[in-house]
């Protein structure tokens, strides 16, 4: 069928363009994944919704089609806590992986997807890879207390081709979005979402509401799911579409972190997470308040857990 009809809507300009409807946008996006269309609309696609931006209906209409294709990891018995990394470390150590395994150590099923939209950082997946936890290579149940981490041509090859044309255009797509809030599994999830730009905060946010999912939110450590160490950052959590208001923004910046390296290379990033998770070296602050956040959250996502598995939008 194409997608011509759709672009002629999104494609008139930021003031011209009209919102899709959520069936619409799933209908739009469920072709960009499955390969269907044209280069040229998967390009005309890209830079429409670049100039427009996504509402939260698009976006819920874009998590529909994504989630009916996903590789989907099977239901765990405490909420799967779900950590983003697409964006890596260009000025601080990536500390995406030291969030995932202090999540781990305190019994929680972890999944760290990701892949790499730009060529010049350091990524979790080669921090994690250093620390003995390797890319997936097939779909498994994944244990409480076990972080794993999934490349994202591994969830839906199509997703990752959507945001491979960044490299072509050098601008972000809705793949870029829909990553950042996605469930790749059949059971309970706490998707931990991050954000550089205020826009994309209140976008995330009603799409959370919206689609009712269990979600954290807070500005991240260079895009990273991670806390920035620096400072305290506004943070809200969502239980099943429900808001919570979990720690307020805090004025200032710390000079120094004590422990974290100047460097961000792989190994010393390694090795710095190695000391933390011994205890040579403090957690820091910000990290672990993230740590009892998302706690909090897999607690009350499971105390209102129905007695059958919730089906995802």
């Amino acid at each position: 069928m194409g997608i011509s009809h759709y672009i002629k809507e999104i494609g008139r300009g930021a003031r011209g363009a009209k919102p899709l409807a959520r069936e619409q946008a799933s209908d739009l996006f469920g072709q960009v994944l499955d390969g269907s269309i044209t280069d040229l609309e998967m390009g005309a696609f890209c830079l429409a919704m670049r100039i427009k931006g996504e509402t939260p209906e698009e976006l819920a209409g874009f998590l529909d089609a994504t989630h009916a294709r996903l590789a989907r990891f099977p239901a765990t018995d405490r909420p799967l806590v779900v950590l983003p990394s697409y964006n890596g470390a260009r000025r601080l150590p990536v500390l995406t992986p030291l969030l995932a395994l202090l999540l781990a150590r305190e019994g929680l099923p972890v999944l760290v997807h990701g892949a790499a939209t730009e060529s010049t950082r350091v990524l979790a997946s080669s921090v994690l890879a250093a620390l003995e936890v390797p890319a997936l290579a097939a779909i498994r149940p994944i244990a409480e207390g076990e972080a794993v981490f999934a490349p994202t041509a591994l969830l839906n090859p199509g997703l990752k081709r959507l945001l491979d044309v960044r490299r072509v255009v050098g601008l972000r797509n809705p793949g870029h979005s829909v990553v950042k809030l996605m469930q790749p599994a059949l059971g309970d999830c706490v998707v931990i979402g991050s954000y550089t730009h205020p826009e994309y905060a209140r976008s995330m946010a009603a799409t959370f509401e919206l689609t009712g999912m269990t979600a954290l939110l807070s500005r991240g450590l260079e895009g990273e799911s991670a806390a920035d160490p620096r400072r305290t950052a506004q943070v809200d959590g969502f239980v099943r579409g429900q808001r919570i208001e979990l720690q307020t923004q805090q004025p200032g910046t710390q000079a120094e972190v004590p422990g974290l390296p100047s460097e961000i290379d792989v190994e010393t990033t390694a090795n710095y997470t190695r000391r933390v998770l011994a205890g040579e070296l403090p957690v820091p602050d910000a990290i672990a308040q993230q740590v009892a956040h998302i706690l909090q959250l897999a607690q009350r996502a499971q105390e209102t857990r129905t007695t059958h598995t919730a089906e995802i939008p």
